[in-house]
């Protein structure tokens, strides 16, 4: 009997959960869940732990074995709400099991508060939902109602928003008030910490060292004090260089370089006028420092604090390599969040040991004094001696060494979790894996609440009851665990995506009790350089199998220097011995606690193998290859024709297909007679890249007009991935810019340096051999409208003058079969290409999926996917690609754009969103799992 719902909450219909989820609900608890929505609903009736005594409790869990139930709560009104929703992914993907059932909850920029559906966290950007929440969430009336029901419904809140309301005490009062137990530090400590002014005050009261600063508040600028503190700290008013920041607005929103007084009073009034934040901090910028970042984790008993820190990392900014491009080497939000190679992480920092064992010693003090709890990240910077703080006051305090100064600067309240943020990177050095971290982060918080001692111990029964149920299993089977290698990486320009591709399918892959999964970076061979314009080949590139640590990188150079740096004799001693030292202080600390189940990391070293060497290996240990090299020989056929050829497995389309697919033209041709079919393909007119760098560009503007019956011409590398080096353009001058970038080899073009308005484009380095021009399709705007004329209802603006709209969409299976799944409406949000951001970044772009009925009819919908699979079935598909095309909404007919036998994987690709609209919603898991079990049907 479903209880009834109560009148604090309207229930809307929305995905159902994982199945294993419902699967492991106790009946008492599944009983009470209302179909459809994944977490259980607030009734009438009290529910069953709070009908008996914690005695009671404590018998009754013990004896049978309960899951912990936790409350994911993410979004908020701060801008980083797209990088919550990536954290909550993460957090989803790791804590849960039959053992710890969680129950998702958003809170949307207005503070609202929505119990969502566990697919909804797969979601790109909170953009692509919502429109939605008013179909598919769970309303509450208040805030106070909201924490009614985690009250009733969840023993323990995970809190994963960051900014304004997550870690600024906001939502911890919320739940203080309703006696809500939750992860992390008590309200009051949070505002302390949180507000970077009041925290620097705070410092420099327990005798840090501090950064010379000065607060602008919201109609308060007095420019001559301003220019009084530039002196006085001995600071030119009129170039002098600092930082400008919000004091209440994460670690990176808003954060600007400014030069002068004036300049510094300028973009301080302009992140007031923007909303950003009434205070504003500016900073002195630290010339010829270094930032760092610590993760520290509490592993005391109950209340009594004992916090460890983990080893540091120091993140290295590299400012571009085109002098004609200005850019502030600051570690700002996209430098932070997309992998370019602005940035590198070196995990522990290359400080002297004592600057190291410094930040460590003052991490650790200042949770303690701050009075945080659970785990937070501090960040910093270290001044080398020949340089100097403009300040007498500093003399004396915390931080000076011998070798120069630790400031700590920015604390961390709710750390980022997205799969390879510092908390991961830093907890695997150490011997934890994601699920290990998180697991003990939320065990360490319930041993704080009394009342939750009898869950928490019920939870470690259980899980240590399945755990010894899974090694017996194993045992009487007598099977070793199948092998998996995942590899990415290549030196396409798709590299970093690739990077990101293939640690999402390693990561889903390995909670797998029956495989073994290792990962792989390809790499440029020995003397072979990435500046050489062509990609590497089989015989000119390196294979590295990866310990879990060094996977966790933010680029495939990085990934590749650690491997180089993990195996030099000093490096590997100093991070041995820091490793050691942080462990045995875990260690002694988590000893004393029932529930910690140990270290699950070993300390591995990679290993260098030849390509040829490696496909050797996998083959002796009859392995299965999970391709997610995008571009280059990972999808131009060559490394599946070296799997095929020594009879090992793969997942995706064989040879033949892989090379057609890879060259766009070839693509076109091989379904140029399908128009019976409706599939359609675009004229095209491919030039050698030297061609139009030594050739008259107006002629060729002139030429590509009248050959393409065109005014405005979309260009794109011939034979590269999808997502760089895409621009439009409009006019000889755009073919200009676009000619000179590739000439002289930029990294990227800087936004809206074209005559249409566009975000940063990511250029192909190396330049590629040849480009394809095609007519731009021109398709109408879709708006997603954050109100409508009742102020409340969010939803979808689109005139559908034209009926043509861009696509893209997943086929599935085996050759011959493939299915077609929903597809997705891109929706373009700065420009008329899609940028690599809104391709790929989390918390950008936004995609529809299904196309919404009020702009696809059904009818049409379902005679696109037949078009796709028609046209998948032609080119030999197999395994897993994705289509991009333009389908006209009115009769479903498509016109094709490109195929990639290898797309993207990452986090919140389109493809996991597509796998979640099937019936029944096939998680990430599940869905990488079934891309493998195709690739050993295949082989069978």
């Amino acid at each position: 009997m479903l209880l009834p719902l109560t009148t604090t909450a309207r229930l809307r219909p929305a995905l159902p959960p994982p199945p294993h989820a419902l699967a492991a609900r106790p009946r008492a608890l599944a009983s009470a869940a209302t179909p459809g929505f994944a977490s259980p609903v607030r009734g009438a009736a009290p529910p069953l732990r709070a009908l008996l005594s914690e005695r009671e409790m404590g018998t009754v869990t013990e004896s049978e074995g309960m899951p912990l139930r936790v409350g994911l709560v993410c979004g908020g009104p701060s801008a980083e709400r797209g990088i919550s929703l990536n954290s909550a992914r993460s957090v989803l993907d790791h804590i849960q099991g039959e053992d710890l059932l969680v129950s998702c909850y958003y809170i949307d920029c207005g503070m609202n508060a929505y119990g969502i559906s566990p697919a909804q966290l797969y979601s790109n950007t909170p953009s692509d939902f919502d429109f939605k929440l008013e179909s598919l969430a769970q309303e509450f009336q208040s805030l106070s109602d909201f924490a009614e029901h985690l009250a009733a419904n969840v023993d323990i809140v995970f809190p994963v928003i960051h900014g304004k309301f997550g870690e600024d005490g906001g939502i911890q009062e919320l739940l203080e008030k309703a006696n809500v137990p939750f992860v992390g530090t008590p309200s009051n400590n949070c505002r302390v910490a949180f507000d970077k002014y009041n925290a620097s005050l705070e410092l420099s009261a327990q005798g840090f060292l501090t950064v010379p600063n000065f607060l602008v508040e919201k109609d308060k600028l007095a420019k001559s004090e301003l220019e009084e503190w530039f002196q006085s700290i001995n600071l030119d008013k009129e170039n002098g260089k600092v930082v400008v920041k919000p004091t209440r607005a994460g670690s990176s929103i808003g954060v600007v370089v400014a030069y002068g007084a004036n300049e510094a009073a300028e973009k301080a009034e302009g992140i007031i006028s923007e909303g950003i934040d009434d205070k504003v901090i500016i900073e002195v910028f630290l010339e010829g420092g270094t930032e760092f970042t610590a993760i520290v984790v509490d592993v005391g008993t109950a209340n009594n604090s004992e916090p460890v820190v983990l080893l540091p990392t120091e993140v290295e900014l590299q400012s571009s390599s085109n002098s004609d491009i200005q850019e502030d080497t600051i570690f700002n939000y996209r430098r932070k969040y997309l992998p370019t190679r602005q940035v590198a992480y070196h995990t522990p920092p290359r400080f002297p040991s004592e600057v190291i064992d410094c930040i460590r010693q003052g991490v650790s003090i200042l949770f303690h004094r701050l009075g945080l709890h659970d785990f937070a990240r501090i960040d910093g910077w270290f001044l080398p001696t020949p340089i100097t703080l403009p300040s007498a006051e500093n003399m004396g305090k915390f931080g000076n060494t011998k070798y120069g100064a630790v400031l700590f600067t920015d604390i961390n309240l709710i750390s980022g979790m997205e799969q390879t943020s510092f908390l991961f990177q830093q907890a695997s050095k150490v011997g934890f894996s994601h699920s290990r971290i998180l697991r003990t982060i939320v065990q360490h918080a319930c041993s704080r609440f009394p009342s939750l001692v009898p869950c928490s111990n019920a939870w470690t029964a259980l899980s240590r009851k399945m755990q010894s149920a899974k090694q017996a299993e194993a045992i009487q089977k007598g099977t070793s665990k199948k092998k998996v290698f995942v590899i990415f990486g290549g030196d396409t320009s798709e590299r970093q995506v690739s990077l990101m591709s293939g640690t999402n399918v390693w990561l889903n892959l390995q909670g797998f009790d029956d495989l073994d999964v290792i990962p792989c970076l390809l790499t440029p061979g020995s003397g072979h350089s990435s500046s050489h314009n062509q990609n590497i080949n089989e015989s000119s590139c390196d294979v590295w199998t990866l310990p879990y640590s060094l996977v966790l990188r933010h680029t495939t150079e990085e990934v590749h220097a650690a491997c180089i740096e993990a195996i030099e004799p000093e490096r590997m001693e100093l991070t041995s011995r820091l490793r050691d030292q942080v462990m045995n202080d875990l260690g002694q600390a988590l000893s004393k606690h029932d529930w910690f189940a140990g270290f699950d990391i070993a300390d591995k070293q990679p290993i260098k193998y030849s390509l040829q060497q490696w496909i050797n290996h996998v083959k002796e240990a009859k392995a299965v290859v999970f391709i997610a090299v995008h571009g280059g020989i990972g999808e131009d056929g060559t490394i599946q024709l070296l799997l095929e050829s020594a009879g090992i497995p793969y997942t995706g389309p064989g040879p033949i297909a892989s090379r057609t697919c890879m060259d766009k033209v070839a693509t076109s041709l091989a379904v140029s007679h399908l128009a019976s079919y409706g599939v359609h393909t675009i004229p095209k007119d491919v030039r050698a890249t030297e061609e139009i760098l030594k050739s008259s560009l107006a002629d060729i503007w002139n030429d590509l007009k009248a050959k393409l019956r065109t005014e405005t011409v979309c260009v794109k590398p011939a034979r590269d991935g999808c997502s760089t080096g895409v621009a439009r353009l409009c006019c000889p001058k755009d073919l200009e810019v676009y000619a000179n970038a590739l000439g002289r080899k930029f990294q990227r073009l800087p936004a809206n340096c074209l005559s249409r308005a566009h975000g940063v484009i990511e250029m192909p380095v190396p330049p590629p051999e040849s480009l394809i021009f095609e007519p731009f399709i021109e398709t109408d705007e879709i708006i997603i409208s954050t109100k409508s004329v009742d102020d409340s209802t969010r939803h979808l603006v689109w005139k559908g003058e034209n009926e043509w709209l861009e696509v893209t969409v997943g086929v599935v299976g085996k050759r011959g079969e493939m299915h077609s799944l929903n597809p997705s409406i891109t929706v373009k949000e700065s420009s008329d290409i899609l940028s690599l951001e809104e391709k790929f970044q989390g918390g950008t772009g936004i995609n529809l999926t299904p196309p919404p009925s009020t702009i696809m009819s059904e009818d049409a919908l379902q005679k696109c996917k037949r078009s796709i699979e028609v046209m998948a079935n032609t080119l030999g598909l197999e395994g897993f690609s994705r289509i991009d095309a333009f389908v006209n909404v009115r009769n479903g007919e498509v016109l094709l754009i490109e195929v990639n036998t290898v797309p993207g994987m990452t986090p919140s690709t389109v493809l996991i969103h597509q796998a979640l609209t099937e019936e029944p919603p096939i998680y990430p898991h599940k869905f990488f799992r079934t891309l493998l079990d195709l690739a050993f049907a295949r082989a069978n």
